[in-house]
């Protein structure tokens, strides 16, 4: 992307974004490519690497292991094990044989399942492939410490058995020795030392001619001698000999494997690089959880599509201090190119364009932005930056004259696919003149068809802003009130820079607040009143607006916890249905299985019996007494449905149902503990104790 002016990355604080990325780095790889963070213009480049850093962050936030460890800068090994005649060390093939195995162990962890399921990730891995052969022939040589095997060669073999079988002799001898001198009281510490490689005996300064031998040295308080003795001298040699021997046997062995894994160098070299490019993408996932960033959708039109978008930055600063970061949402598009932004000051007008600014270098440099998924970013070719005091002690330029010279590069390459930001449009000179060629300036961007916001408290840019195609209105809230900014963007309409009103709610003396309103044309006072009127009643509006949609989540909550109680009663009824079903039918298998028994018997009976009319009237009450229930159960229905119960002592003229038939009739008279009633045409005489007092029911709708 190219840059206006080139500060641009500091005015927007993109370099802070880069130093917190380098601090997520854990190799000099991917340190030096956080460093040398670029912002990309090619929308496939781009959506690689923000799927990339986005399944990265997934398999964090899923605690899936990825195998991808970081390793040691080896660009100075891997390039001398390209040059011919070079020599790696011991630990150089440690090194290497380490990157060798984590790059198997990546290539090994990407399935076929897994490719499919990370196909960012696995891209990365997709020109490489996974040669065994060289961590088999480091192996051959190298133990797992580093050092060179006794097995890697023969002759180095031969080498350190002979070194093994003289140092044991050597000691032995040494041993003797110093028993004997320690025994005639010449030696200053008993512990064998060691001077150019060579065993030597630590003697008193004043014996060091009685001890025969080769003197290596003194202490420096000059009363302890260090002596070889004469018996060791030959040993020592030997052994001596036997040490550069293996010194050049290992060297030998080294050049070779060198020679022999010069043939891999490039495919390490590849290795290197891809977990670098891991340990890249991981930091920028990392950096992503730190700011609760998200994945974006990408466009390849020009324009903005923010909702709930955080500067970074500010998020970072919030959160350490425990406080909320106020969320942005705009859109700029085609037929809303340019917005002005109008409002007091320390509203958050530059706040709400920096955070625009940033997030879209942010995106088009590969990194996840703390937007809301639904967001949606355009790709541009340039982006141009104008905020600040730009005075020039340099060239002798005023505010005001650098503030022309960066318009003047703006209008004259800008284009469809530049994005650029203004603050204070026109400010610097006469605000009468300043504002009619910021005017000027603003037409001039619409007709190159650039996308970009605009700061402003001129009048005019705000009127032209309601009438020009393409050009948006927008203000930052304010809390007249409380005198307190709200730092929340309002498109569709310009805003107030409260000057009267801040001036009152700071105690001014109202004599000079009302000479000040006199100086100023009555048709623009009445206009900044009806927009801070305006912008108050909208907030009391979104106030309420936001009451009411609490009250219609608290309604949808209570609706649904009415649903899941409903459900619940509606299982229970069936459950407690099933219930009673099961009875029924308990019930009726026991009357079944009785009848069976009943029937069998009464079958038994009849081949015995003579008087078979006895048995058919048996067989008879036996079969119709349960339809006989059912028209008493019937009966008792129809009754209660008419009567109800009211109990008491029976009186003449009283209605009384019978106990046991339902039946209702009339008292007609009393004798003792029996009573006279009349059941429809006939009186009858039952116990009192087999009735009960009825009172008819009202009829419905009485």
């Amino acid at each position: 992307m190219r840059l206006f002016p080139e500060s641009a990355q500091q005015q927007l604080e993109f370099d802070k974004i880069r130093d917190l990325l380098v601090r997520h780095c854990q190799s000099e790889y991917a340190r030096a490519k956080a460093r040398e963070l670029r912002i990309h213009t090619r929308l496939e480049y781009i959506d690689q690497e923000l799927r990339q850093s986005h399944e990265f962050r997934q398999l964090m936030l899923n605690r899936i292991y990825f195998p991808a460890d970081p390793v040691f800068n080896l660009a100075r090994e891997l390039k001398l094990l390209s040059v011919p005649g070079a020599v790696l060390a011991a630990d150089d093939f440690g090194q290497l044989r380490r990157l060798a195995e984590t790059a198997g162990t990546v290539f090994r962890w990407f399935d076929n399942e897994r490719r499919e399921a990370w196909p960012g990730l696995a891209l990365v891995a997709a020109d490489s492939y996974y040669e065994k052969a060289i961590p088999e022939m480091i192996n051959a040589v190298l133990d797992e410490y580093g050092q060179v095997k006794d097995t890697a060669s023969e002759r180095l073999k031969e080498i350190r058995q002979g070194l093994y079988r003289k140092r044991n002799e050597l000691r032995r001898v040494f041993e003797k020795i110093v028993a004997r001198l320690n025994k005639q009281g010449y030696l200053a510490e008993i512990e064998e030392s060691f001077m150019k490689g060579r065993r030597v005996v630590a003697v008193f300064a004043e014996q060091k001619r009685t001890v025969r031998g080769i003197l290596h040295g003194e202490s420096d308080s000059r009363k302890t001698a260090f002596v070889e003795p004469e018996e060791t001298i030959d040993l020592n040699n030997e052994v001596h000999e036997l040490e550069n021997e293996e010194r050049k046997e290992v060297y030998r062995i080294l050049r070779e494997l060198t020679a022999s894994l010069s043939v891999y160098a490039s495919l390490l070299d590849a290795y290197h690089r891809m977990l670098g490019e891991y340990d890249f993408i991981r930091a920028k996932a990392l950096l992503a959880e730190e700011m609760n960033a998200e994945y974006p959708q990408l466009t390849a039109e020009s324009g903005i599509w923010l909702v709930e978008a955080r500067h970074p930055l500010l998020y970072l600063y919030n959160r350490r201090q425990q406080k909320e970061t106020v969320p942005l949402s705009i859109q700029l598009e085609e037929h809303s190119r340019i917005l002005v932004i109008s409002g007091p000051n320390a509203g958050g007008k530059t706040v709400a364009m920096k955070t625009i600014g940033l997030l879209q270098m942010m995106v088009q440099s590969g990194l996840l932005v703390p937007v809301h998924p639904s967001s949606r970013f355009g790709i541009f070719r340039q982006l141009m930056i104008h905020i600040g005091d730009t005075q020039s002690i340099e060239f002798e330029l005023s505010t005001y004259s650098s503030h022309l010279l960066h318009m003047k590069y703006f209008m004259e390459h800008a284009n469809g696919r530049t994005l650029f930001f203004i603050d204070e449009l026109g400010s610097g000179t006469d605000p009468g003149l300043g504002g009619a060629f910021a005017e000027v300036i603003l037409q001039e961007l619409v007709r190159k068809h650039a996308i970009g916001v605009v700061t402003t408290h001129y009048l005019n840019l705000k009127v032209m802003a309601g009438k020009t195609a393409g050009v948006l209105n927008g203000a930052m809230s304010f809390d007249e009130k409380n005198l307190r900014p709200l730092y929340t963007l309002v498109t569709g309409k310009p805003g107030s820079s409260y000057t009267f009103s801040i001036a009152e709610r700071i105690g001014m003396d109202k004599k000079l607040i009302g000479r000040a309103k006199d100086l100023v044309d009555e048709d623009q006072y009445r206009l900044d009143k009806l927009l801070n009127r305006t912008e108050q009643g909208l907030q009391e509006i979104r106030l309420k607006e936001k009451q009411l949609n609490a009250l219609l989540k608290e309604n949808e909550k209570l609706k649904k916890e009415m649903q899941v109680l409903m459900e619940k009663e509606k299982h229970r009824q069936q459950v407690e249905l099933l219930k009673e079903q099961n009875r029924v039918s308990e019930q009726k298998i026991a009357w079944m299985k009785d009848m069976d028994r009943k029937l069998k018997q009464i079958l038994l009976e009849w081949r015995k019996e003579d008087n078979k009319a006895r048995l058919i009237k048996q067989i008879e009450v036996l079969l119709f007494r349960k339809d006989e229930k059912k028209v008493t159960g019937k009966m008792q229905k129809k009754i209660e449905d008419k009567f109800r119960e009211v109990g008491g002592e029976i009186r003449v003229g009283d209605k009384v149902k019978l106990k046991r038939n339902h039946q209702v009739g009339e008292v007609m008279e009393l004798r003792g503990k029996k009573a006279v009633v009349k059941i429809g045409l006939l009186p009858m005489q039952v116990d009192k104790e087999s009735l009960v007092v009825v009172q008819e029911k009202p009829a419905p709708g009485t």
